[in-house]
């Protein structure tokens, strides 16, 4: 595995972890492969010996030691270690689970307790591993980053010389192909990397500009699996979006700011916007058609899916959703009514969504990548003053109900997608029939007239539609009062899309 220099970073953390009488140190990674080689690299560089423990083998004494296998249970191995007469660093694989037990969990403390005097420490490797909270206060955690470049470089060179005997793949890469090919496997496990390349390289014997897309498409897979993250093609992206003028001449010129010109000027791409308004109005669509019209892979958010019971594990899930979408850069990041997931505030949940917040605003204010963002609010009254402050984002663009030239391209739209001709239908009638209408239940009434001609067998005409918009009672009528109150607070303080 190649040391570069992320790795290095990691090596003189754990190092100086241990020298600093850290008696326990958690290290949570699917990358069991990589931690071992960075423990016995941190081992290596204080002078300590290192043993390792599983439950199937017991414990080793690395690097050629015999395994114990009386020491293969969780308690008999911390009162084997308990008897040992020398410093050492002990790799306990999967550890944490076992601590569940009040007496696993009453011998590690006191193990931790014993070692807080020595350079000894117990290191935790594994997955989404849990800490009772007892033991948890003798626990330090540590995050081991993505592979890097240089890491991915090393990555990328060990296939190929391990195929090279059987396959003898040929290389067919520019630097600026290469480049490229890392950019691609960024924000993969070293090993999601390695099955990656392999894949790519046994399919015809070679490596070439073509495999970029392939590899991208393969990350871009398992940042859905991941579940933080949703994951929208620019190619899969057939959105339409009917009026906007003033968005689409700010997306316009911000576009250029990803442009070679403008970093030659020493200017930043954009940061990104945030969508309030009116509910139904576009505020999503427009987060799609943005993505697709700049041929951007689009990433959706789920702020719901970061919260996470434990202590810690929240604010951890949006550090690795951003370090995602930064290795999809650049994308669009789209983060659906972000009132729900980042203004919960209070004590229900411990303040997870506050400390959550303040990662999100950091991040928006120092973000290097390329990442742009979109965020949508129906309730604008609930996000934190904070969020609306200028500078946090590019700017804040305020969606009304659509005007009725918008409702005519409206109705278009929807009526072409679903194989209607538009010029077969009096148009300047179902604008008059739906004022007040936000362009998600002008899509309902198209959709539920469509559902009235099948069950009439019927083809459909205005009659059907008209009656959908009679019977339908729009937001900005039963909810006239939060509506006004919208508009008054967006008058002065928004850019109106329009």
């Amino acid at each position: 595995m190649s040391q570069g220099v992320a790795l290095q970073t990691s090596i003189h953390d754990i190092k100086t972890l241990i020298l600093s009488f850290h008696p326990a140190i958690a290290i949570d990674s699917v990358e069991e492969e990589r931690v071992v080689a960075l423990v016995n690299a941190a081992a290596g560089e204080v002078g300590l010996p290192i043993f390792e423990w599983s439950l199937t083998r017991g414990l080793v004494r690395k690097p050629d030691g015999q395994p114990n296998r009386s020491t293969s249970g969780a308690m008999e191995v911390l009162a084997h270690i308990r008897t040992l007469r020398l410093e050492a660093i002990f790799l306990l694989k999967d550890f944490a689970r076992h601590l569940e037990d009040p007496a696993v969990c009453r011998a590690f403390r006191d193990l931790a307790q014993m070692f807080s005097h020595t350079h000894s420490a117990l290191v935790i490797t594994g997955a989404g591993h849990k800490f009772p909270k007892d033991a948890d206060h003798h626990v330090v955690h540590y995050e081991v980053a993505l592979p890097n470049k240089d890491e991915l470089r090393g990555v990328v060179s060990s296939v190929l010389s391990s195929l090279r005997s059987r396959t003898r793949p040929q290389v067919d890469l520019s630097p600026a192909d290469f480049e490229r090919l890392l950019d691609a496997l960024s924000g993969m496990t070293a090993n999601q990397a390695r099955q990656a390349v392999a894949g790519a390289v046994l399919k015809d014997s070679r490596l070439s500009s073509d495999d970029v897309a392939e590899l991208q498409d393969r990350k871009a897979a398992e940042i859905s699996r991941d579940g933080l993250l949703e994951y929208f093609p620019a190619e899969d992206n057939p959105y339409e979006l009917g009026g906007f003028e003033r968005l689409r001449e700010w997306l316009a010129r911000a576009r250029l700011g990803f442009s070679e010109q403008a970093k030659a000027l020493n200017l930043d791409p954009p940061s990104g916007i945030l969508l309030v308004g009116v509910q139904g109005c576009g505020k999503s669509l427009a987060a799609k058609c943005i993505a697709r019209e700049w041929n951007m892979p689009l990433l959706k958010l789920d702020a719901g899916r970061l919260y996470d019971k434990y202590m810690g594990e929240s604010e951890k899930n949006m550090r690795r959703a951003i370090d995602l979408a930064e290795s999809m850069a650049p994308c669009v990041l789209w983060i659906d009514e972000i009132e729900k997931g980042f203004a919960q505030g209070g004590d229900q949940d411990g303040g997870a969504s506050q400390r959550i917040f303040a990662s999100l605003l950091t991040w928006l204010q120092e973000k290097t990548k390329p990442v742009f963002l979109i965020a949508t609010a129906n309730d604008v009254f609930r996000l934190p003053p904070e969020l609306l402050r200028k500078g946090r984002f590019d700017e804040i663009f305020f969606v009304d109900l659509p005007e009725p030239d918008e409702r005519e391209t409206i109705f278009g739209i929807h009526l072409r997608h679903r194989k209607q001709e538009p010029a077969c239908f009096d148009l300047p009638g179902l604008v008059a029939a739906s004022e007040g209408f936000s362009g998600a239940e002008i899509e309902q009434a198209v959709i539920a007239s469509l559902y009235r001609s099948l069950h009439e067998q019927q083809p459909l005409d205005d009659s059907m539609i008209l009656l959908e918009l009679g019977e339908t009672v729009p937001l900005s009528h039963s909810r006239r009062e939060d509506v006004a109150r919208l508009r008054e607070l967006a008058g002065d303080r928004f850019v109106p899309v329009r």
